[in-house]
């Protein structure tokens, strides 16, 4: 029997582990953006966005169905079926995966040519074709390592792998690749594929070492499909469109006589301002990954209260933890930009798009959530209208506003997306969420920014902006005594009965 830790310590520790591998991918951003431009993050882009499609097609909701279906059984005090519903998902995912890889390597020099426009990258599309079935395998081990509480094994494993694929990546790209933009895009499939097989060796070996039983045939067929088919629609729809989406902006700039490269604009927010934005929510994406089994388990077991105490902390730290990096990201802009990528342009964009922090960082556990509690066809349905939406909005926007309509296009979507979500998860929990804390929030970070904003130097800036909110939260409190209570309460609980878990009291 596996030793697992409290929620807040699992959360501790991927935490930890998304901070490393987020760091370490955005240094290797860094370090392609400076090998081979923005033009070439670009065209990267694009290729990784009709390779994470096929990918999604591949994983078909798998992912996530794992993680529901292992957590069910568990929460039921069932550990037994848990060998036949990983079958049934590998089976589901060989299906799947292969369907995908299949008609990905065909169609590679069909979509090089009229969606990418460079047929260069028919090798880099067929790489990630061979590659798929193994990957999307993968998707059900992590899956299930994360329902059972194996933070620290999948966390040891996705840090090897992580510096497997860095490692591979950078050979490569010395060794064959130079400054050719296509041979780039091989290497990062290739480093990144291998780094997966390896990661899926491991976690079936880990998995098998555990000499785990077999309970009695049960039905879980529909079960299975019931869980991962919605979450197959929407995220395939939601990637299909994005996709497309992706392929159209620079040619939709490109009818823009302002943007002298569409290409290199378009690398330039997806490639880097986006994972600078991003880089801070990896905290919270560890938060979100463990939400999802163990709202699963709470409502398996019908512990209502627990449910309502984690939608509270979870919306509340999410909100108070976006508030104060959109914060920090307005005020570093320009240096962290100029810093990584010596570009002046993509600081102002990054500190156009720091605003929206707080709304992306609450959407990332709002959905977490959603999906825990079992409201994928609700997911289905706001992913569906949002990027209907977003595409529109683009195809109309971007040749007369360029990039500031691509702006205005992700707000928009991504506004009405949170709105829906979070409604939706409001509902099912019946919890009333004050709207004067989330307004008082803003007026405290819009205080403190403008405070920080009187000083010369961009340190001195950070460290009153961070004061200045610190002391503005207190005194309006948006964040009471109670609040830093339960925070030492957690730091000091190491080990939580069982009984005690399903309490609104407990903290872990």
């Amino acid at each position: 029997m596996h030793r697992k830790l409290p929620i807040f310590y699992s959360a501790l520790l991927l935490t930890g582990v998304n901070l490393l591998l987020r760091l370490a991918g955005t240094s290797f951003q860094v370090y392609l953006s400076g090998r081979i431009g923005p033009a070439g993050i670009g065209l990267l882009q694009l290729v990784l966005s009709v390779g994470s499609f096929a990918m999604v097609a591949g994983i078909a909701g798998v992912r996530t169905a794992t993680m529901y279906l292992t957590a069910e059984e568990l929460g039921k005090n069932r550990p037994e079926n848990v060998t036949r519903i990983l079958s049934a998902c590998f089976l589901y995912s060989i299906l799947c995966s292969g369907g995908a890889a299949l008609f990905l390597y065909h169609m590679a020099p069909q979509l090089a040519e009229h969606w990418i426009g460079n047929p260069e990258t028919v090798p880099a599309l067929r790489l990630l074709a061979a590659f798929l079935p193994a990957s999307c395998l993968c998707s059900v081990m992590t899956g299930y390592f994360t329902a059972e509480n194996r933070i620290g094994t999948l966390a040891a494993v996705e840090v090897g792998e992580q510096l497997c694929s860095i490692t591979l990546t950078m050979l490569a790209l010395k060794l064959w690749a130079g400054q050719d933009s296509g041979r780039a895009c091989q290497c990062v499939i290739l480093g990144s594929s291998l780094s997966g097989c390896l990661t899926l060796s491991t976690l079936v070996l880990l998995r098998n070492r555990e000499h785990p039983k077999t309970g009695e045939p049960f039905p879980i067929s529909r079960r299975l499909l019931q869980a991962a088919v919605p979450l197959a629609l929407a995220d395939v729809l939601k990637s299909g469109i994005n996709t497309a989406e992706n392929l159209m902006v620079p040619r939709r700039l490109a009818k823009n006589p302002a943007i002298a490269d569409p290409l290199a604009s378009f690398g330039t927010v997806s490639g880097m301002v986006f994972p600078i934005l991003m880089f801070p929510a990896c905290i919270l994406f560890g938060l979100a990954e463990l939400l999802i089994p163990e709202l699963a388990r709470c409502a398996a077991a019908g512990s209502k209260t627990r449910i309502s105490y984690l939608t509270r902390r979870g919306l509340k730290i999410a909100m108070l933890y976006g508030m104060a990096f959109s914060g920090l990201m307005y005020l570093l802009s320009d240096s962290l930009c100029l810093r990584f990528y010596g570009s002046q342009e993509a600081g102002r964009y990054l500190r156009l798009y720091a605003p929206l922090i707080p709304m992306l960082y609450c959407d990332a556990i709002t959905d977490a959530m959603t999906k825990g509690l079992g409201q994928q066809r609700a997911c289905v349905r706001y992913n569906i209208l949002t990027s209907a939406m977003d595409v529109t909005f683009l195809y109309i926007l971007l040749p007369k506003y360029g990039m500031e309509g691509y702006f205005a296009s992700f707000l928009i979507t991504h506004l009405v997306n949170f709105i829906l979500s979070l409604r939706r998860l409001l509902k099912i929990t019946g919890e009333h969420l004050p709207a004067h804390i989330p307004t008082l929030a803003l007026a405290a970070t819009l205080a403190a920014i403008w405070g920080a904003r009187r000083l010369g130097t961009v340190s001195a800036q950070c460290v009153v902006f961070l004061v200045l909110l610190f002391c503005l939260f207190t005194l309006f409190q948006v964040c009471r005594k109670e609040d830093f209570v339960w925070f030492f309460r957690l730091v000091r609980t190491r080990r939580v009965s069982p009984e005690a878990a399903k309490g609104s009291g407990a903290a872990t």
